[in-house]
């Protein structure tokens, strides 16, 4: 029974089988996390939420945001969704260093602005992965899954029955 693999036993035993693998550290370090950048010193990242898609590039800059070519301003006009883009880079206390070119396609203008925010924030990580830590915390990098409820067969739309006629 000797002969076989271990797969179980104390504490002991486990500690051995570590130190002979090369140590705690081979096993639980990994190593530096290295920044992710294209040719042109950009950092490029997906966002999603509800039906709209957000292709975003950060790169260093004054902080202009350009989204499907206009500035984000013009594209959106309500200062609740700037504000929501804005975000990653006031939580990282990166704001006016970052320059953002984004296409954005699908859903309406509260989802795209949901992934732009969403865009942003794995593009600042791979640009500087010291940053995911606090933009983790934030929650800005945890996809929001809610979409709109698919409509049923049987029903008028996704929970509402037909009206009911007693004759």
């Amino acid at each position: 029974m000797s002969d076989s693999p271990r797969t179980g036993g104390s504490l002991a035993e486990l500690k051995d089988l570590v130190n002979a693998a090369g140590g705690p550290a081979a096993v639980g370090t990994a190593a530096p996390v290295e920044p992710k950048r294209d040719a042109l010193g950009r950092s490029y990242a997906t966002g999603r939420r509800k039906n709209a898609i957000a292709r975003v590039w950060v790169k260093p800059g004054k902080g202009t945001i350009q989204i499907n070519g206009k500035p984000s301003s013009k594209y959106f006009a309500r200062p609740v969704l700037r504000m929501l883009i804005s975000q990653p880079f006031l939580v990282a206390d990166r704001y006016q260093q970052f320059d953002v070119f984004a296409t954005v396609v699908g859903g309406g203008l509260s989802g795209q602005a949901g992934a732009l925010r969403h865009g942003i924030s794995r593009a600042l990580t791979y640009y500087e992965p010291g940053l995911r830590s606090i933009l983790k915390k934030a929650g800005f990098l945890t996809r929001d899954s809610r979409v709109v409820e698919r409509k049923k067969y049987g029903k008028a739309k996704a929970r509402r029955s037909f009206q009911f006629s007693k004759r």
